[in-house]
């Protein structure tokens, strides 16, 4: 992996932040809503038929200069090297992603999240989940209930790690499942090579883009587009063909796909 110092300046423009860069809580906060709002979750690398990278410099060239987005190896990797650049003390770690699985199915370790200190406490800090993903970090020595600037998250013990779940409505639902200690490099490197060419992975399989535009998420999953709304209600259209997607791309995304792309979605093939 090449070496790599962060261009912050660039990346605050990227993500539209022009605040203070001192390490404390204030600062995290900030750039983490600022990230999933400007930085689209989005896998259209690994349906295009490219491996992803974990080389920082590679994804920064990807998410900042072109203005891409990634998923989360991809981003959670970009936001811990700015925060390290920032003064923060960072370390990765693997997650099990347990949204929308039955909880009788075992998932592999391939989720990657950051832990941040800031301000004597340890935080939950992940910008690469995607559809339902926090938009603000989560304090990992509480067990309490806690606000974003979405949903209601809260951490609850599980064996010898945690679990993060997120509140609609009356419901707590698992997101993720995680343990507090650091994994060998080589399981980020397992973790990321499973999710863009394994032909079971998930990402391999679907198409997925999101982002955060104010109080809304803007989900794009296979060959339909929803809005989901602040007060729970959703509006949701078809992707009627590869022309109308490449619109929806550009002008909900920000990203210009060539006509002559050829995106390969087995879930979902046009």
């Amino acid at each position: 992996m090449s070496a790599f110092t962060p261009d912050l300046d660039a990346y605050c423009e990227r993500i539209g932040y022009i605040g203070p860069r001192q390490p404390d809580l204030a600062t995290l906060r900030a750039l983490h809503l600022h990230h999933v709002a400007a930085v689209p979750f989005e896998n259209l690398d690994v349906l295009l038929g490219r491996r992803v990278s974990l080389d920082p410099a590679v994804i920064a060239d990807k998410i900042i200069l072109r203005r891409r987005g990634g998923y989360c190896f991809e981003q959670n990797t970009l936001f811990r090297e700015i925060l390290t650049a920032l003064g923060f003390r960072v370390t990765p770690l693997l997650a099990r992603v347990r949204w929308q699985v039955p909880a009788e199915v075992a998932t592999p370790l391939t989720h990657t999240i950051l832990r941040v200190e800031a301000e004597g406490r340890p935080w939950l800090v992940d910008v690469g989940f995607g559809a339902v993903g926090t938009t603000g970090p989560l304090a990992l020595d509480s067990t309490e209930p806690q606000a974003t600037p979405h949903e209601m998250r809260r951490l609850i013990p599980d064996g010898d790690g945690l679990v993060h779940q997120v509140r609609h409505g009356d419901t707590w639902g698992d997101v993720y499942g995680f343990s507090l200690t650091p994994p060998p490099a080589v399981d980020f490197e397992v973790g990321n090579w499973f999710s863009c060419t394994h032909p079971r992975a998930h990402f391999t399989n679907n198409l997925v883009v999101t982002r955060v535009r104010g109080a809304e998420r803007l989900v794009v999953f296979n060959r339909e587009f929803t809005v989901r709304h602040a007060d729970g209600t959703a509006t949701r259209q078809d992707i009627r063909s590869p022309h109308d997607l490449r619109d929806l791309l550009t002008r909900e995304f920000g990203f210009h796909l060539s006509s002559d792309a050829r995106l390969n979605i087995p879930a979902a093939p046009w």
